[in-house]
């Protein structure tokens, strides 16, 4: 009996709780607990580390904005981006907006590889790989332009002459592409191109009657600026890529020659044209006019590959842009040339500015033949008499590059807050290794000294270059005390490395001594 009934409240128990398996997918999908809502703010979704898989997830496109609450550059943009965001709620609901404050979100800042606030990518189908960067947008409408060419269609179908000079009388500038046939690889890169513009509309057309309306014979790309055309670039497949047709039209968006002041310093660098010739001249000088009409014949053979940039000597507020160049009122008029990737500057070697001699000095550059100009302080006579020993440019590979001695270098600006700061620290750390006779305390003003084979980094950063042939420079990425700095040259001092001291691109330390080629990064201009 008692048998029976342990077998009865046995089934009665199995047949009260079915089996996890006899759960349909909807049943286990409803009783899964559904998560919070991502909280927003003027329609942009907060974002942190803890909900931007959910936001991946539940969105199609994903414009993110990262960026830096004291960042008045941060707080500008988040203006204009959340107007583009209010703008889009109902028209494209697919695409959402977001931003993350990256000052205490160091996971997502380190995944993405964020260098500069704010920075905005665009996620597409939930994706966390290869986002999409959107460089140079800073205003509402072209932050809607850029992603609605992102997600959709980047170039209206013109059919009529009517319809061109509808969208020619839209904006200032516009672009239109005249094409046979709508395949082929000039009109991908056309379509591609439309992508990384969007400060201008882009059309593109294969109607005889709208070709023949503008005297277009052959797949051409026009620039018109206020309805008018001002620059054809013919299209041919395989002759053209997306780089180069962007960096040609963006030049657009600027006049020929574009003085540099607060408001246009910005614009500039949204350009991606990494070469950027400047001309230091007084406006007030009798010969100004001339010197700047050769100045700007010139810009025009070398636009798209060659910014010509004009800073006006006169002009108090452009001071550090001399410091840069190490450029005093017993230079002017003076021109070179400056490389955004490399750093690297060129210095004309003609004394006259002339159309002739800008052309050479340009072409030259094109072509590689240009010589590196790099300036140096004299060496102080009593460079190494102070416990913090001077370097300057001129006795820097010397001091640095020796197999007897490690130096810890400061890298600084004069003018940086946060250098002046860190200075009397370094003066007490170099007194600690005083009678070391292995170790030495060192700093360089790199504001006017050109270092040659050094990857810079922002004002004030630190290198070590150990003794010998095979160690390894080592960036100094501790805390900016007496205590780090001490306890990093303990750690170092105690190392030792078997191979020999290669830099990423497989360079040795002796290669670093003597390649001219400068890679520095200034920050604070």
């Amino acid at each position: 009996m008692k048998t029976h009934q342990f077998f009865f409240l046995a089934l009665l128990f199995l047949t009260a709780f079915p089996a996890t398996n006899s759960i349909s997918p909807n049943e286990a999908k409803t009783k899964k607990a559904k998560l919070p809502k991502i909280k927003k703010e003027n329609n942009v979704l907060l974002l942190k580390k803890n909900n931007f898989d959910q936001a991946l997830n539940e969105t199609k496109y994903l414009l993110v904005e990262f960026y830096v609450s004291l960042s008045q550059l941060s707080q500008n943009l988040s203006e204009e981006f959340t107007e583009a965001a209010r703008q889009l709620r109902k028209e494209a609901p697919r695409i959402q907006f977001g931003k993350i404050d990256v000052t205490d979100q160091h996971d997502l800042r380190k995944e993405f590889n964020i260098q500069q606030f704010p920075t905005v990518k665009l996620f597409v189908d939930g994706s966390r790989k290869d986002p999409i960067d959107c460089k140079g947008v800073r205003e509402a409408s072209t932050f809607i332009t850029w992603v609605k060419r992102r997600t959709g269609p980047s170039t209206v179908l013109i059919n009529s002459t009517a319809q061109a000079e509808a969208i020619l009388n839209t904006e200032d500038l516009a672009v239109i592409g005249f094409f046979k046939e709508l395949h082929g690889d000039s009109v991908d890169v056309f379509c591609e191109t439309a992508k990384e513009v969007p400060e201008m509309p882009f059309g593109m057309t294969t109607s005889e009657e709208v070709s023949a309306s503008y005297a277009i014979r052959k797949s051409t790309l026009v620039v018109f600026k206020k309805g008018k055309p001002v620059h054809n670039e013919v299209l041919e497949d395989g002759s053209q890529n997306k780089l180069d047709l962007t960096r040609l039209i963006k030049t657009f968006t600027l006049d020929l020659v574009t003085e540099y002041n607060l408001e246009t310093s910005v614009k500039i660098f949204d350009v991606p044209v990494e070469s950027h010739i400047l001309l230091f001249a007084p406006k007030s000088s009798q010969t100004f006019n001339m010197t700047y009409e050769d100045y700007k014949s010139a810009a025009a053979e070398f636009r798209g590959k060659i910014m010509f940039v004009f800073v006006d000597t006169n002009e108090t507020r452009n001071g550090r842009v001399f410091e840069y160049f190490r450029i005093t009122q017993a230079d002017v008029p003076a021109v070179r040339i400056l490389n955004l990737t490399s750093d690297a500057k060129y210095k004309m070697p003609a004394d006259e500015v002339t159309v002739e001699n800008l052309r050479h000095f340009c072409q030259n550059y094109l072509d590689g033949k240009a010589k590196l100009h790099l300036s140096s302080e004299e060496v102080p006579e009593d460079w190494d008499k102070l416990p913090v020993k001077v370097l300057v440019g001129k006795n820097f590979n010397r001091i640095v590059f020796n197999d007897t001695m490690t130096v810890f270098v400061m890298f600084y600006a004069p003018w940086s807050h946060a250098c002046t700061k860190l200075l009397p620290i370094w003066d007490r750390l170099a007194e600690e290794y005083e009678s070391r006779k292995d170790i030495m305390i060192a700093k360089i003003d790199v504001t006017a000294n050109d270092i040659l084979s050094i990857m810079l980094d922002h004002y004030p950063f630190f290198r070590l270059f150990p003794a010998g042939p095979d160690y390894q420079v080592v960036a100094y990425a501790g805390e900016h005390t007496l205590k780090a700095f001490s306890e990093f040259l303990e750690e170092q001092s105690k190392t030792k490395t078997a191979t020999k001291e290669k830099d990423p691109s497989g360079r040795t330390k002796e290669d670093l001594s003597q390649e001219e080629n400068i890679v520095t990064q200034k920050t604070e201009l």
